[in-house]
């Protein structure tokens, strides 16, 4: 691994929960009995499909089991291979497609108690975002305030595409939770699929649904903005994981550009939206949808008017480049020190740095 890698933060790795068995010892009796009698054998609708070839890399692969279920894989293929000071575990699990809303709690609790006993406790580098039942946020506050007494949980997380915008009132509880605990708030890719996950209907592949994702942040990015959540909760961080980042100059210039002839509707966002982004917003470095030239990616970061939004991410265990390539090529030592260990210092408060 090259020497730049040492002492960095990824912002996104993904435990996979084995089996529903591996929850049921985290359950209340109720729930346990529940999971039990109904049959329940797994939640996981919103993670990729496990056969996928994305969905691991072949070398993270181990026959027999789930890719990244296990904390020894990690601590060998990703921990000590990149050297990173941390890695936060950002768990895909069916929590926020259940449609009754205590058992999704249940859910989240489990995932997050297992987090803790069969991660966290196992190797002090790792760090965790708290699942929450998104369907339901008063349950979501009571998770937030029961995980956030643990400082090993640097982040709430939330998925990209759910039952309405992020920005709606619906959701201000858990950003006013997030932002009381000095916790930034992570957008995932994934959904919860109650709701088709384009705005023209349900697609037919799995590639529609991929690639339809930085679609979706693009709208939920306009909605936390023009709905004022930034407004209201000004200390507020939100972390945009696995959605891409070249597209975000085009899609600012276009919003700034609307803002200035409709700010009369939104009175309550007083700056350019693109200045609210750059203060507020961050994004993770994988799956990099960068243009295929060390001069092209970084006319982009030149595009992009700030070394302050992206954080490095491996993605641990999609397959978005092979060997020790997480890191772009081309990028300047001050830049690529910024996005590897300085930005995302600065956004997890409790890892340490200083924002």
């Amino acid at each position: 691994m090259a020497e730049p890698y040492r002492g960095c933060v990824d912002c996104d790795i993904h435990p996979s929960v084995p089996s529903i068995k591996a929850l049921l010892p985290y359950m209340p009796d109720f729930w346990h009995d529940t999971v039990v009698q109904r049959g329940i054998k797994a939640l996981d609708t919103i993670s990729y499909p496990q056969n996928a070839p994305i969905s691991g890399r072949p070398d993270w692969r181990v026959e027999g089991r789930k890719t990244a279920s296990s904390v020894e894989d990690v601590q060998q293929q990703l921990l000590d291979a990149w050297g990173a000071d941390y890695a936060i575990c950002n768990p895909l699990y069916g929590v926020q497609a259940l449609l009754n809303v205590d058992m999704g709690a249940a859910f989240a609790q489990a995932v997050n108690d297992w987090l803790v006993k069969e991660w966290l406790d196992r190797d002090e580098r790792l760090r965790a975002s708290i699942v929450i039942p998104m369907q339901a946020p008063d349950l979501a506050v009571e998770e937030i305030n029961r995980c956030a007494k643990d400082p090993r949980f640097v982040q709430v997380l939330m998925l990209v595409n759910g039952e309405m915008p992020l920005g709606r009132r619906f959701y201000w509880p858990i950003y006013a939770t997030a932002e009381r605990h000095g916790l930034p708030v992570g957008i995932h890719a994934g959904s919860s699929y109650h709701h088709p996950v384009t705005p023209v209907g349900w697609p037919s592949y799995y590639t529609e649904d991929y690639l339809a994702q930085s679609q979706a942040f693009q709208s939920q990015l306009a909605s936390l903005i023009c709905e004022g959540v930034f407004t209201k909760y000004p200390a507020l961080h939100v972390v945009l994981m696995e959605s891409g980042f070249t597209w975000l100059p085009s899609f600012l210039w276009r919003l700034d550009k609307v803002w200035r002839g409709l700010r009369m509707e939104v009175p309550w966002v007083h700056a350019l939206p693109s200045e609210i982004v750059r203060k507020n917003v961050r994004l993770t470095l994988q799956p990099i949808d960068a243009p295929p030239t060390a001069e092209q990616l970084n006319r982009v970061m030149d595009q992009l008017e700030s070394d302050r939004l992206l954080l490095f991410s491996t993605d641990y265990p999609h397959w978005h480049f092979d060997g020790t390539a997480a890191m772009p090529e081309g990028l300047s030592p001050e830049l690529a020190r910024r996005i590897l260990v300085d930005n995302p210092r600065a956004t997890y408060s409790r890892l340490g740095g200083q924002a």
